[in-house]
């Protein structure tokens, strides 16, 4: 008797974006948006939101917390173009005006179960003093158009950068089907906590710093 095989796998996204740690600002919110390939289609849940405004606590060293939800199940035929999460974190500056304080990207982990990655952020740098005077005077500094260029290698070598700030997101992740499709993932131990850059679309020598 013959069976149907599936066609398509499930990647199924729950967890947060928990809290973030930028000492030098306050009175900040994030957006996020999911970026992936072209054989993947979101079939429930939201693609992209924004955050509340969350200040620090007295007693929580610097940290914020947002505690914003995350729930999103893709289907694929191929694991090429595996979904990445995209963070903006926006606040106001010296004038009130919202400017971007971070941008980051992380890879949806491989492996079924519980997960914790800690983004580091970065901002676009002005390329010179007259530039960086410019921004700060009209209080537009330097933002891309589409954050999704974060998950993108192309055209991010020509990108000046400076590191800023860390977001923690925690995930619960579950597939179905993908190993009927031939494809083995092995579910990690519970409460695996991983501080994770190498998956947030940069490599070692690529992580962002002030030049």
């Amino acid at each position: 008797m013959a069976t149907n095989s599936p066609s398509v796998f499930l990647l199924m996204v729950n967890g947060q974006i928990e809290g973030a740690h930028f000492p030098e600002y306050d009175d900040l919110y994030c957006k996020y948006c999911f970026v992936y390939g072209h054989d993947w289609a979101p079939t429930s849940g939201l693609e992209e939101g924004i955050s509340q405004i969350t200040s620090k606590g007295r007693q929580s060293s610097h940290k914020l917390i947002w505690n914003f939800p995350l729930e999103i199940t893709f289907k694929s035929t191929n694991p090429s173009g595996w979904p990445q999460i995209v963070v903006s974190v926006y606040g106001p500056d010296t004038f009130g005006n919202d400017v971007v304080r971070g941008y980051g990207a992380t890879h949806i982990p491989f492996t079924p179960g519980q997960h914790t990655r800690t983004i580091p952020m970065f901002v676009p740098e002005s390329t010179s003093r007259l530039q960086k005077f410019t921004s700060w005077l009209l209080g537009r500094r330097p933002e891309y158009t589409d954050p999704k260029v974060v998950a993108q290698g192309e055209g991010r070598d020509v990108t000046r950068v400076c590191s800023q700030g860390f977001v923690t997101l925690s995930f619960n992740i579950v597939t179905k089907d993908m190993r009927k499709l031939g494809y083995e993932t092995m579910p990690s131990e519970p409460g695996n906590t991983l501080s994770h850059s190498a998956s947030s679309g940069l490599t070692l020598d690529e992580q962002p710093f002030c030049t």
